[in-house]
Parts: C-alpha cells; structure tokens; sequence
C-alpha cells in the first residue's frame, strides 16, 4: 500500500480542501475532507508479520447535499461507505479507507 502524503494527494485531487488530524475547533473552508488514522491491519505468515495496512476514516463535509465530492471518495480502492448525517446545514458522509 501506499503512505499518508500519497493518500493525501489523492485527497487533494478530490477537493482542494483537505485535513489530516484536523483539532477541534480548527476553522476549516468548506466543501472539504477531513481524514484521521484510525486503526492498522498486519497480516501475518508462519507467525511474522509481512504486511502492515493502515486504515483512515475520511469525512467529507460539504453544504450541498448533491456535491459529488463524496461520490469521487467513494470510488477509490479499499473504500467502504460507514455513514451519512446533517449537522449544522453541512452533509458528512464518512467512510473507512485503507491504504
């Protein structure tokens, strides 16, 4: 798999908004996607370890419900679509990336 500036710019091809481990009460611009580390997948032979995955959630915020901002992220390898809400007249659609 790739490393964390290869998916972030991956990201920015997307959107020209994008934040890693963004802290609260940061200001970010909007449509934007926002992506955090969030877990590690190793998979192991004859009780080694070979392969280490890292897995990101990214969350695209954006105030138009039909951006396609969420559509272009949900096209990429290894990504699965985890949930979608309305907070504050701005759409989240979450997903689980690894990469």
């Amino acid at each position: 798999m790739g490393t964390r500036a290869q998916l972030h710019n991956i990201l920015l091809a997307i959107c020209d908004n994008v934040y890693y481990q963004t802290p609260e009460g940061y200001k970010m611009n909007y449509p934007c996607i926002r992506y955090d580390r969030t877990e590690r997948a190793t998979a192991h032979a004859n009780n080694n370890p070979y392969a280490i995955t890292k897995g990101y959630t990214v969350m695209t915020i954006t105030s138009d419900a039909d951006d396609t901002i969420s559509d272009q992220v949900a096209l990429l390898s290894s990504c699965e679509f985890k949930t979608g809400y309305k907070r504050n007249n701005l759409y989240h659609d979450v997903f689980n990336i690894y990469y």
